[in-house]
């Protein structure tokens, strides 16, 4: 066997199809963002990041810093090891209650993201309710597939956020077997939010349990940040939630938050997290922080949503095809994994502008797209230059605009 030609030939294969990434060397200006350092060719400059998936700023907030900082200094760098065995401290604890209370659930459990949270949980409910079909939205997130997969247990796969479809999947099974609603509040790469209330009153008709990804709505949505199950007022209403401290919260790491025997069992059974080094102390401090914040302030979600109006507003009056969807994510479709490419390496060499492609697995082939996050850091000076770089890569390459549409919602 010639390893080292079957690994070459892999990588040629994505070359080929145009969708091998490319990572930037980029460092965060602190105080500054969304500004970044952008390092090539031996020297660095200045960018513009467009793709931050800290939505909020909460990364760079002071009052996050000076939690860590104060729990480096308290407590050191590492946790000590995983939480069975000697990793278990005081912020971990705090962390979890903080959670728990956000989403109004009896307890939460830590896992070192949000990845691991989903993969692991839903792996270890399929063999803590044997014979258990879960029922995936059909754009569910990789982790999830990873979790439903590992599990080995039924699946039954329904369109996105198609109610008709999931009732119809949920009917043709016996009532007396273990069923679990898998699905997401807010879908990543569409921006497309789920009726949440709706899946419960199937769930509850049904005898399902439902297990919600709330990983891009939680600090973003709601009125203390618990997310769009929290906006919707079904928050009581969703048997087991997962979310992520490394978006809105801006940090790291993931979660479940649900009933207490809910979180104990998987906390005794998951091997995902039995043997997992557990989140350093400083991480959890930045999360409680970040979190105790966004509960308290909704300057930050205001700003954001504002800052999505206008970016939307102008890319729809400059003619360019922003799919419409009501959340804070703002996805241009392209529909080539080479153009994409060609569009973001543009934006980064002649305008500073940092958007990363978004192309297979990650989304279907022919779909491939931009993935624009604004921030409430963003100015109107920097969507300007954002929107003129758009509009003149696409008048370049003989894309098609629009002309005046009506704006986004």
């Amino acid at each position: 066997m010639d390893y080292a030609k079957a690994f070459a030939q892999a990588l040629l294969a994505l070359k080929a199809e145009g969708r091998y990434r490319v990572f930037a060397d980029i460092c965060r200006d602190c105080g500054r963002f969304p500004t970044a350092q952008h390092y090539a060719a031996d020297r660095s400059r200045p960018i513009t990041v467009w793709c931050s998936n800290d939505y909020l700023g909460m990364g760079q907030h002071p009052a996050v810093l000076t939690a860590m900082h104060a729990a480096l200094d308290l407590a050191g760098a590492g946790s000590g090891g995983t939480r069975n065995i000697s990793g278990t401290s005081h912020y971990h604890v705090e962390l979890e209650r903080e959670l728990a209370n956000l989403h109004g659930k009896d307890a939460a459990l830590l896992f070192t993201s949000a990845y691991v949270a989903n993969d692991t949980t839903l792996a270890t409910l399929q063999k803590l309710l044997p014979g258990c079909v879960i029922f995936s939205d059909e754009k569910n997130h990789a982790s999830m597939i990873a979790g439903i997969r590992n599990g080995g247990g039924q699946k039954r796969i329904w369109r996105n956020n198609d109610l008709a479809d999931l009732e119809d999947k949920l009917r043709q099974c016996e009532r007396t077997v273990p069923k679990i609603i898998a699905f997401e509040s807010v879908y990543s790469m569409d921006g497309q939010m789920s009726p949440i209330g709706a899946v419960c009153d199937l769930a509850e008709r049904y005898g399902a349990l439902t297990y919600l990804d709330e990983v891009h709505a939680v600090g973003l949505y709601g009125p203390t940040g618990g997310g769009l199950a929290e906006r919707d007022n079904v928050m009581h209403r969703v048997n087991i939630i997962n979310g992520t401290l490394a978006k809105g919260f801006g940090i790291m790491g993931g979660y479940i938050a649900a009933d207490r025997d809910v979180c104990d069992a998987i906390r005794s059974y998951a091997p995902g997290f039995i043997f997992t080094t557990s989140l350093a102390p400083a991480i959890a401090a930045g999360a409680v922080a970040s979190i105790r914040h966004l509960r308290s302030s909704a300057a930050e979600r205001d700003r954001l949503q504002d800052r999505v109006r206008c970016l939307k507003q102008r890319l729809a009056v400059a003619g360019l095809p922003v799919m419409h969807n009501p959340s804070h994510i703002v996805p241009i479709p392209v529909g080539d994994p080479v153009l994409t490419k060609h569009i973001t390496d543009a934006l980064l060499d002649r305008f500073a502008i940092y958007v990363q492609p978004i192309n297979y697995p990650t989304v279907p082939r022919g779909t491939e797209r931009l993935r624009l996050t604004p921030t409430p850091y963003h100015g109107d000076a920097d969507i300007d230059r954002l929107v003129m770089a758009l509009t003149t890569l696409w008048t370049e390459m003989g894309l098609p605009l629009e002309g005046h549409v009506q704006a986004a919602e």
